[in-house]
Parts: C-alpha cells; structure tokens; sequence
C-alpha cells in the first residue's frame, strides 16, 4: 500500500604486544620486535563463534541453574536477589530481564571482562584452543584502539618486567626472591601468582618501558610512573615486592607492591591508584584463581592480604579471596554472589580490627549471603595457620569453630558491653539493624529467636525495632519515587567497540524494533507466492513496502541493520539470525539477541479464536500488520505536527497557510482512516 508521506522522516597510535626477550646485567636490559598491527580474520571468527557454548561461557562467572529449555541465575551486571537473568543454549544467547543486558558469548565477555571485541574472541579463543589468525589492520582501525586496551598492555608489560626482575636481577634474586621463600612461599606459587619485584632505583622501570616502546600516557594513567613537577619520572612501587591483581579473565588489572626496608615515612603497603581499568571497590584480590573452586565448593573465604591468600592456596584451599585491606563493598559482594551464597570471613585475634571490620559485613546480610564468621587463635592470620595446618585440618576447624555472623556479632558486642545499660541498649539496636537487612522473612525470624534468647529480650519487641526500620527505609523509598530521585545500577564498563545507543522510548521505535524483529527472525521464510509460481520472502516484501513509501528507519542503528540485511540477503545461504547475532559490531549483536529473545503473543482479542500452532503460520497476517503499523503511527507524528503548525498559522491569523495545513490533515486523516481499517481487519497479534 503505497502513501503519500507528506513529511521526510591529533592521532595516537596505542602501544601494541611485544614479544620479549630479557637480558639482565646490572639494569634490565628489554629487546622488542615491531608492534602487531593485525585483526582476525572472519573464518577464526565463525570458528570461535561456533565453538563458544553460551552455557559454558557464562558459567565461568555465574552460577546458573536449569529451568526449563533455559537456565538461570542471578544478573552480573546489576544487584538482584531473584534471578533475572537468563541463558539460552537453543540460542545461543544470555539475556537480563532485569537490567536489559543481552547478547552471545562475545558481547558477555566483553561486558563482564571490560574487553574490547577484539580481545574477548581471544580470550574464548584461547578457552577452546582455537588458534587465532590475524590479518593487517588498517590505519584506521589501528586508530581506534583506545586507552584501555594500551593500559592493559602496560600492565601486561609491567608484570612481566618485575617477575623478570625477581628471577634475573641480583637484586631481584636477593631481595625480593628472598623475601618470598622466607614467607615460605614454593616456586610454583610465585610463579602461578606472577610475583614480581621493582629495583630500588628512582625510575629503573619507567625508562625500560619507554626503551620497548610504551608510552608516558599509558605508564601515568595505570599509576605506574609518577611524573614529578620538574617533568622527571618516578616509579610507584620502587623498592618493593610485586602482588599483580588479576580480572576475572585473568588480565592484569593493578598492583599491590609491600616495601622491605623499615621507614615509618612510607607506606608498608601501596597500591595503584583508581583508573579506566581498575576500580578497587570491584575487585577482589585472588578471584580468577579462586572462582571454579568457590563454584565447586559453593564456599568463598575471605581474608584481608593477598599472602592470606596466598598461603591458603599453596595449602589447597583455593577458593578464598582477599579484599585487600579494605571495607567491603557491594561491588566486591556481587562479585563473590555469582559464584555461591556462602561465605565464611576468617579473622585473626584483633578485637578492635574485628570491630572495625563487621560494621560494613551487613552489605552482605543484605544481599541475601548467608555469612560465616571463623576467629582464628591468638597470635595467629591466615597466612601462617595455613602454612601450620594442611588443607584437611583446615576445613576442619572451620567447620567445627565458624558461627553464623548474627550470633558472632552478638557475643562479640555482649562482651564488650558488660553490665553498662547504656552500651546494652546500643548493642540491642545493632543487633536490630543486621538482623533487619536480612530479606528472607523466616530466616530473620530464627534469628529473632536466637537474638532474644542471648540478649533476654522478648521477641516482640525486637520485631517492633524492625518493622520500624522497614517502615523508615519504605518510606524513603517513597519519598524518592516521588522526587524523581533512582537508585541506579553501578556503572559497567565496555570495551571499545560501539555501543549500542540509548534505544529509550523514542518515535517509533517499539514499531522499526517489530519490522527488525520480523525481518531477523523469518526474513528469509516464504511469505506467499507471486502466480502461483514465484516466492516472495518476508524480507522482500518488508523491503519492497518501505522502499515504494520511500521510507527510512529512524533510529540510526535500526537503520543500519535494515540496509545490512538487504544487503546480505543476495548471498547464497544467509541466515539473518546467525548473521547479526555474530556480528562483529556489538551493538548490532547485543539488539539481535534482544529481538530473538522476545516472544509473539496473541492479544486479548484473539484469545477466544483458534490458537494458531506456529509464528510460521501467522506470518501472512503478522507481516503486513507490522508495516501497517509503522506506516499508521507515521501518519499520527505527522497529523500532530500539522496541527502544531496548525496552531500557529491561527496564531498569526495566516489564513492561506490554515487551508493549507487542512487540505494536508484531511489528506492524512484519509490515510489513517484506510490504515485503521486494515489493521481492525487483521487478527491483532502484539509483540512483547
């Protein structure tokens, strides 16, 4: 149905990988071969494509479970305590119906690991021993690598220098070598965490990276170099011994460096600063060693240093992580719940640092964990009762010593209260609080139980103090709903390929989104046919209606995929689904995987007809009803505008330009009223 439409819709390359070949004399010494300037090549690209299992892939960070033809588990990528997030295998796609996060294997590495497109088909690649081959890039596309993949090459670099020096360097040898056998550290265990050491020279680092190629920039972005106000350089972690810590993924994201010499001025231990690729309050020490452990356990210890951490593998308990000195934080938290609802704190004797400590572990209550306290004996950390007990006696004592978190804070603030009332009344409402944050009703009410008999306090008074503090947090939540106030999801960080835009409830979209979803999923199916002899597909005919009414797509992306699509559909074999669901622009493959995941419904009003068996068999009314809802809700913008423009003309008493603007509504409101019929006409199906 053709209509007459009256209105139109400073250059810097990034240091690339080097291969390394280190010779040490008194100074490091770092030849380098020429950067890579090089891509995959589209065959590797199907081939990893084919090899990565959603399942398998998203499985190495969350914890899903079956339903279904589907699994689930809880979303990665924001806070939740009931799962929302889900992965179909059939598909080969993983989807939040919580957050709106979607796509494959790829677009989920590049999510959750902040890799750019390029680097997360490594990474699989390397998962499923594919060996990646590489073509040569273009200037431009060496021009788009950005400053994260740059930063993490520099990390990459650095871990490599400092674990060279440790081996190479005399120094390194009878320092920092040294140092980590006394802590009574095995060799397979410095190297499996890439220990390292940093000569105690002013920038002894900072110049062996420049010699091999990297760039200033990069080396002060990751807090590896200090450029002092003379334009001089110094190294951060001079004269220390080298913790890198690791993604997920196993990149190199930061580093914790501990200081040898005694000097009350310097900090015993540094870490790098805050930057594009590290964010501390998201980042747990020792966890891409510890996350198949912490799974197959369904346990996570935490501790507070990384040779805690350290100590306990070397003794066989792997799933354990550090926060590395620092109060826990939600990020930390969900990181830990996509790997188990079980965590057990391990503290050492220091009371006050205890104190200090629990009062941010009622994050943990409020995300549903179910939390286990172990206070080691007097004198002792994790460190060294793990090198004094093997892995056996270990879990021994901590099955037969941990206590669940309520009670532990309980006796532990009892203690500290005495006989003083006043301090009796704080701990009560302490108590209260934790207890309040947790979301499982019945487990609040056994601790209710537990709490009034060690407190000796009836039980409906604790259950007052509650619901009070429910009714406050109510009604703050109340107050910002109505102030227009959001607690938003954390911020998640992408790598550098586009990003699929902002697709918010713009003009038209929910229709152009129907057109996409019609044209990927069956473009390709045979709508009907021409005298009896000649198939038209689905997508020729949506082709051929938007073509004759000259009309374009509005949202750009959309756009983009309906000219790819009639562009690829000359092809021989193409499979629309398969194409853009691996396309190597991850906006086009996160949207396809939103389209496909959706699902046709019937509308109320044909819910009394007879259920049509298939999306097959509804496609000779379900495809021209989409276009003629796209075309009809043109015609709305369009009526609107000419009654704006309408406005107007009678604002200034124009009265030539009012006729006009009637004769074209009167046109329009023709148009609409032909639309309104076909669709009234046609089984109403609704797209949700």
């Amino acid at each position: 149905m053709a209509l007459p439409l009256l209105i139109n819709c400073g250059k810097v390359t990034s240091p690339l990988s080097y291969h390394f070949a280190y010779k040490f004399v008194v100074l490091p010494f770092i030849s380098q071969t020429p950067p890579t300037t090089k891509m995959i090549d589209q065959q590797t690209i199907d081939r990893i494509n084919d090899a990565a299992r959603i399942e398998d892939v998203v499985s190495d960070y969350v914890t899903l479970r079956k339903r279904g033809v589907n699994m689930i588990g809880l979303c990665p990528f924001h806070s939740e305590r009931t799962p929302s997030f889900t992965v179909s295998p059939a598909k080969g796609i993983f989807k939040c119906f919580g957050c709106g996060k979607g796509g494959n294997a790829v677009n989920f590495i590049m999510e959750y690991e902040q890799l750019s497109y390029t680097e997360a088909l490594k990474l699989l690649a390397k998962k499923y021993g594919i060996d990646v081959v590489e073509k040569e890039l273009s200037a431009e596309e060496l021009a788009a690598r950005n400053d994260r993949e740059s930063m993490l090459l520099v990390n990459e670099f650095a871990q490599k220098y400092f674990t060279n020096t440790l081996y190479h360097h005399i120094d390194g040898k009878a320092i920092g070598l040294a140092y980590f056998r006394q802590r009574g550290f095995r060799e397979d265990i410095i190297k499996k965490f890439q220990l390292g050491f940093n000569l105690d020279l002013r920038d002894a680092f900072t110049q062996a990276a420049l010699k091999a190629g990297y760039k200033k920039e990069y080396l002060t972005k990751t807090g590896l170099t200090i450029e002092l106000d003379d334009h001089r350089f110094s190294d951060r972690f001079r004269g220390r011994v080298i913790f890198p810590v690791h993604s997920l993924s196993g990149k190199v994201l930061a580093f914790g460096g501990r200081i040898l010499k005694k000097n009350e001025k310097t900090a015993k231990y540094l870490n790098s600063p805050e930057s594009d690729i590290y964010h501390k309050s998201n980042e747990l020490y020792g966890i891409y060693f510890a996350k198949q452990s912490i799974v197959r356990e369904d346990r996570c210890f935490l501790v507070e240093g990384y040779t805690d951490v350290i100590s306990m593998h070397q003794n066989g308990i792997e799933n354990v992580v550090a926060s590395s000195g620092t109060s826990l934080t939600s990020g930390q938290i969900r990181l830990i719940h996509r790997f188990t609802e079980n965590i057990t704190i391990i503290y050492d004797g220091d009371t006050a640092g205890i104190k200090a400590s629990i009062r941010g572990i009622d994050l943990l209550l409020e995300e549903g964990m179910n939390i286990k306290v172990l206070l080691l004996p007097d004198g002792e950390d994790p460190d060294s009762f793990a090198q004094k007990h093997n892995s056996v006696d270990f879990i021994d004592f901590v099955n037969k010593n941990a206590v669940d978190f309520i009670r532990f804070k309980t006796g532990l603030l009892l203690e500290d209260a005495g006989g003083d009332p006043v301090k009796r009344a704080g701990l009560i409402n302490d108590i209260v609080q934790s207890i309040a944050k947790i979301p499982n009703p019945i487990i609040r009410s056994e601790y209710v139980k537990e709490c009034s008999n060690l407190l000796n306090v009836q039980e409906s008074m604790l259950y007052h103090e509650i619901n009070k503090i429910k009714r406050n947090e109510l009604n703050k939540k109340t107050v910002k709903e109505h102030t227009g106030e959001a607690d938003g999801a954390p911020p998640v960080n992408v790598g550098e390929e586009p990003s699929i835009p902002d697709i918010s409830k713009k003009v038209f979209d929910e229709e152009e989104q129907n057109i996409l979803r019609v044209l990927i999923r069956y473009g390709t199916e045979t709508l009907y046919y021409v005298d009896d002899t000649a198939p038209l597909s689905v997508g020729e005919f949506i082709i051929d209606e938007l073509e004759k009414d000259r009309l374009q797509l509005n949202e750009e992306l959309y756009r983009f995929i309906f000219d790819e699509y009639k562009l690829q559909s000359k092809s021989a074999g193409f499979n629309p689904e398969r194409f853009f669901l691996h396309h190597t622009n991850s906006a086009v493959s996160r949207l396809t995987a939103d389209l496909i995941t959706d699902k046709y419904t019937l509308s109320k009003i044909h819910s009394k007809q007879k259920k049509l068996t298939s999306d097959i068999e509804r496609l000779v009314d379900l495809v021209p009803r989409v276009i003629v809802e796209y075309k009809n809700s043109i015609i709305i913008e369009q009526i609107k505008q000419k009654l704006l423009e309408l406005k107007k003309a009678d604002e200034v008493k124009d009265g030539a330009r009012i006729d006009e603007i009637m004769q074209d509504i009167g046109r329009l409101d023709s148009i609409k009223k032909l639309l309104s019929k076909t669709l009234g006409e046609r089984i109403i199906l609704k797209l949700t």
